[in-house]
């Protein structure tokens, strides 16, 4: 059941990607918090690790943050739900490929890919968070693979 406090946080939760803000996003989160991309193998372990290595965002296991290679990088929440203590959300993430990564120089092309995430709640904060998400499908659409 998705209540009107859950579904600001999840709201806040995008919006925080979207704004390029960690400080926000971590905001969201408790002190002990664990993050972990998924696909790409990157976890953070606590507040502080988040917001100091410019997590939490997707692509940040990739050697920079997003924002530093996708300007316009954003993230579209299109579903979500809270059930006591665990949430769940689907989401697109965007943006164009403006500024190289290292081993992967721009190609100026524009990616949208769907993803999950998983979240565990306490006390009305984010005490876990797991995203999946497709690398392939980025990688594709960045041109970076046939």
């Amino acid at each position: 059941m998705l209540t009107a406090g859950s579904e600001l946080l999840l709201q806040q939760w995008a919006a925080g990607w979207s704004a390029h803000d960690p400080e926000r996003v971590a905001s969201l989160y408790t002190d002990d918090c664990v993050y972990e991309d998924v696909p790409l193998g990157a976890v953070s372990r606590g507040k502080r690790e988040l917001t100091v290595l410019g997590r939490p965002f997707p692509l940040c296991g990739l050697g920079a943050r997003p924002q530093d290679a996708f300007p316009d990088f954003g993230i579209e929440l299109t579903a979500g739900f809270v059930a006591g203590d665990r949430a769940a959300m689907e989401w697109v993430m965007s943006g164009t490929h403006e500024r190289g990564l290292p081993g992967m120089p721009a190609t100026g092309r524009r990616f949208r890919v769907r993803g999950a995430t998983m979240l565990e709640l306490r006390d009305g904060r984010v005490t876990r968070n797991r995203d999946y998400w497709d690398t392939a499908t980025l990688l594709t659409q960045m041109g970076l693979t046939p």
